[in-house]
């Protein structure tokens, strides 16, 4: 792999700061807090979702930002930035780079094709989220600039697995020229040093850091299974 470092400066931690709709940090400029945070504590990027959040952020920080947008569309199970309205929308919004949902689904493969084109003539890089080896090569092919391991577990053809999958992200990284990045269900510190030590250049963190009603169940349910 030759990991190209011209938009981050080094590989490490990139926190995802996102909070849904009916989470209760959703509105007001939690997430950008979290990302001031993430920064004061050597994070070297942030990756958040929605064009708000996406504005506070980069107003706040300096560090670069992967911009996604989550959408339900009827009858569609593509979830991450799913149409060129939301590739333009994170591009006006400031991100450093789209991430968009790069699997073997719907025609996806075909239909990505402009919307990395739009983002790289914006002058903006792309980040394929991808749940399996081939959709990675694949993102490759066709442009993309870095390769997330996100949606390993999110396809029903995809490893559905507890853990970090772990040889998804070995496996790209013996393959493809752009860097890996790996994301998903990575919960404790060393199972972000496995993630680099399989080769990849960046390893994304989000609810382990910033979704406390997930982290605060873990705690629960841990407890009960030794009061119960």
């Amino acid at each position: 792999m030759q990991t190209n470092y011209s938009t981050f400066s080094k590989r490490g931690l990139i926190v995802s700061c996102q909070a849904l709709e009916d989470e209760p940090l959703h509105g007001g400029d939690t997430m950008r807090k979290m990302a001031i945070a993430a920064q004061m504590s050597g994070a070297i990027g942030i990756r958040t979702n929605g064009v708000t959040d996406i504005r506070f952020i980069k107003e706040a920080i300096d560090l670069p930002v992967i911009g996604l947008i989550k959408r339900n569309i009827s009858g569609s199970d593509i979830f991450i930035t799913p149409t060129m309205d939301e590739v333009k929308a994170i591009v006006e919004a400031g991100a450093d780079i789209v991430a968009l949902d790069v699997t073997d689904r719907e025609g996806r493969l075909e239909r990505v094709i402009e919307l990395i084109t739009y983002a790289h003539h914006a002058g903006v890089r792309v980040m394929a989220d991808v749940s399996t080896f081939e959709e990675g090569v694949a993102a490759e092919q066709l442009g993309a600039d870095f390769i997330g391991t996100t949606l390993s577990g999110y396809t029903p053809y995809s490893r559905q697995l507890k853990e970090p999958d772990f040889d998804l992200v070995r496996q790209l990284s013996k393959v493809v020229h752009v860097p890996v990045v790996a994301e998903g269900r990575i919960w404790t510190p060393e199972e972000a040093v496995k993630a680099l030590e399989a080769g990849a250049a960046y390893v994304v963190v989000g609810s382990a850091i910033t979704r406390p009603q997930l982290i605060i169940r873990r705690y629960v349910e841990a407890l009960q299974m030794q009061i119960s």
